[in-house]
């Protein structure tokens, strides 16, 4: 799996207006939303943003969200150019769970680049909670973060794992990822969706409680059937980087951040921050635990959303684009038509059964399964 330009478009965020053309350059000002602050998608933006004000002069704005929804708002009204989001975004893509109801649906979103780092997305646990595998959570106290599909469907990959499901444990809401990733610390629950190399697990590893995560064997061929079955964006991983990791175990990793647009988002922009990424990498990617994960030769091309035009255009300059990558591009683009199509057929479904109502998903569902492909999301 892991295989000049001028810059228009009618406003930059925060009501500042558009300037003079720049050749293959970012403007001044940029904005991106990511995680909660401490989150390593947040801190890895932060790195980011130091770069590029010191060797380009450009100031890069991080608005943190809670949640998935609150890291796509802002930037489906325009309020920031990019995401630096999760697994989220392909939700969002998909129109599932808070995506699929009237307020939402199908979103064109769109990659520029990637981090793969030597770290995983697993559940974080306390250390003295006795967790040693997916199975050792049966009957336990798990976060569930309202609106933040992706981290909940990432427990759900995870008890999968073990043949297990949100009903076999105890779900504890949070308004927010930092108030989950606090009440593993705390010891009030026994764990919550994290990175490895967040600032979170580090947070939970200096408590009195320390940190654990579960063990995936990688030879529990029915285990990563399951877990595959539920969330194909992941694949095996080695876990080496991250708070508490004093050896490499066996788990799960799928690309994170991940670096988004929605496709009506200016083709010469997002090209120029395409290239900011890779031209500003040397400065930036010692900067935060997992930022040397955004490196070209970690780029996973072949993923499960589409690569926006403008990175394209850079990828393609860089001799990386293959016919088999285009091919593969295409195919993602032809399954969002597919979805967009179901959505406008099957609106009413959506503002019928609220979110991810049981109309619209059987509806996508059926459209998904009669082109020959996983819906992945059924519930």
């Amino acid at each position: 799996m892991k295989s000049v330009l001028t810059v228009s478009y009618a406003a930059l965020v925060l009501g500042v207006a558009a300037g003079p053309a720049f050749s293959a350059e970012l403007p001044k000002s940029i904005a991106w939303t990511a995680y909660d602050v401490g989150s390593a998608g947040y801190n890895q933006a932060v790195s980011i943003g130091s770069a590029l004000k010191n060797k380009s002069g450009v100031t890069l704005r991080v608005l943190p969200g809670k949640n998935d929804v609150s890291r796509m708002a802002p930037l489906r009204e325009g309020k920031v150019h990019f995401s630096a989001t999760g697994v989220g975004a392909m939700q969002a893509f998909e129109a599932t769970d808070v995506f699929g109801t009237a307020d939402w649906g199908p979103q064109k979103i769109m990659l520029l680049s990637m981090a793969n780092a030597d770290s995983c997305g697993t559940i974080a646990s306390p250390g003295d909670a006795g967790i040693k595998t997916p199975a050792d959570y049966k009957g336990k106290q798990l976060a569930w973060v309202k609106g933040a599909p992706s981290l909940n469907w990432n427990i759900h990959a995870v008890l999968r794992f073990a043949d297990l499901t949100w009903d076999d444990v105890q779900k504890v809401e949070f308004a927010g990822y930092g108030a989950a990733m606090d009440s593993v610390a705390a010891g009030t629950t026994q764990g919550s969706f994290t990175v490895t190399t967040s600032g979170f697990a580090t947070k939970i590893e200096a408590s009195p409680h320390g940190v654990a995560y579960p063990v995936l064997a990688h030879s529990d061929e029915e285990g990563w059937k399951r877990l595959m079955e539920a969330a194909p964006y992941y694949y095996k991983a080695i876990c080496k980087d991250g708070a508490g990791i004093t050896e490499p175990f066996e788990g799960a990793a799928y690309p994170y951040p991940i670096l988004t647009a929605y496709d009506t988002q200016d083709e010469d922009l997002t090209y120029a921050m395409t290239k900011a990424m890779y031209d500003h990498y040397p400065e930036y990617k010692d900067g935060a635990p997992g930022a040397y994960g955004w490196a070209m030769e970690r780029q996973v091309f072949e993923w499960v959303l589409p690569f926006h035009p403008g990175a394209i255009r850079y990828y393609k300059e860089q001799g990386v684009w293959t016919p088999e990558i285009e091919a593969h591009n295409q195919m993602l683009l032809n399954r969002f038509q597919i979805i967009a199509d179901a959505w406008e057929a099957n609106k009413s479904a959506a503002a019928d059964n609220g979110q991810g109502g049981a109309g619209w998903m059987q509806a996508r569902v059926e459209a998904l399964e009669a082109a020959g492909l996983n819906p992945i999301w059924r519930e």
